[in-house]
């Protein structure tokens, strides 16, 4: 999983899917990235889980999995 830093405690990382890579967007409530990247790490096999079961159904917005806090 690879992420980028956008602004305060979103997140955007990159779930695989084979050869492919999805971009997902986890919105939290933390007031750092530090804080927010924390939280996916402790809870990243249900965020992937999420993240794939959102990509299967066509769930996106603009191309992204958009995925907030559990």
């Amino acid at each position: 999983m690879r992420r980028v830093k956008p602004e305060d405690g979103t997140i955007i990382f990159f779930v695989a899917f084979g050869a492919d890579r999805q971009m997902c967007r986890l919105a939290t409530t933390f007031n750092t990235q530090k804080q927010a990247f924390s939280y996916l790490q402790k809870h990243r096999t249900k965020f992937e889980h999420l993240a794939r079961t959102r990509l299967a159904s066509g769930d996106l917005e603009d191309g992204i999995v958009v995925l907030s806090m559990l």
